[in-house]
């Protein structure tokens, strides 16, 4: 469900910047309704907005907010699969850190998915250095790949909130902090939408709600390594999504880097099944 929901929200992120729209007013739209939704879900289930651990949730929120922020510019600058395919590092980041601070052992299978997701980001970014290829921006690369490691950050203190707080209340501090942040630097570059276009924000919040719950709720209940490798599934919708709506055709570069990053993501899976 989260990948799904992320998927589509990359897809209108992209939709909604060849209308104009500027990356941070996008950041600021998607926060928005983010806030709103999280906030009337707390409500619901009538629980403290504020949570327990601030500072933990404040640092959250503020990493969640700069990644995001790399993200969105990878996505409008970059074909839809080859930005998600940067984003998608981030087991890689979140591996080493899980390790580190959580204490999850790195088995060999995902040593193994690691080494190959590394192998199919050398191979995707063949083109920069080859003359006989379109190079992908090089300002673009380095944005998405600085993405995937601030959302294994993020990643890391959800799994280390869920043990205290309630996934909604985990959830709203990361559009609490992106809706101001990403207004500031925004400045005078604000576009007053036409209501297709302010249709296509509205669902950027949805479907990131969407995709945060699942996140969110699946940290909670399993380790953290296991649960980004799940997330490969993104990568088959963006994909797909690139194609039907976008026209875009991976190049081979792509498509064998992309190969060898899910066969990762498959073997850390299976192995973990085995």
């Amino acid at each position: 469900m989260s990948a799904l929901g992320f998927a589509l929200m990359s897809a209108c992120v992209k939709l909604a910047s060849a209308r104009g729209v500027p990356v941070l007013e996008i950041v600021a739209a998607r926060a928005l309704v983010s806030v709103l939704l999280s906030y009337l879900d707390i409500r619901r289930k009538g629980i403290a907005p504020l949570g327990h651990n601030k500072p933990l949730l404040l640092a959250r929120g503020a990493t969640g907010a700069l990644a995001l922020i790399c993200v969105y510019y990878a996505v409008t600058t970059l074909p839809l699969a080859e930005a998600t395919l940067l984003q998608y590092l981030h087991p890689v980041f979140t591996a080493l850190l899980a390790f580190h601070f959580l204490g999850e052992r790195i088995h060999r299978f995902t040593l193994i998915c690691i080494a190959l997701s590394l192998t199919g980001l050398a191979t995707m970014m063949v083109p920069v250095w080859s003359s006989t290829d379109t190079p992908l921006p090089l300002l673009s690369l380095t944005a998405g790949l600085a993405g995937a490691g601030g959302s294994a950050i993020a990643y890391i203190l959800v799994k280390t909130l869920s043990k205290t707080e309630d996934s909604s209340v985990i959830i709203l501090y990361f559009p609490m902090l992106a809706l101001p942040l990403s207004l500031l630097l925004l400045g005078d570059d604000l576009v007053i939408p036409e209501p297709e276009t302010l249709g296509l924000l509205l669902l950027v919040g949805v479907f990131t709600q969407v995709g945060q719950v699942g996140l969110t709720k699946a940290l909670q209940g399993e380790v953290a390594n296991r649960v980004v490798a799940y997330s490969y599934v993104q990568v088959l919708f963006s994909l797909a999504l690139g194609w039907l709506v976008f026209a875009e055709l991976p190049s081979l570069w792509t498509l064998a880097g992309g190969g060898l990053i899910l066969s990762g993501a498959l073997f850390n899976l299976l192995a973990r099944r085995g």
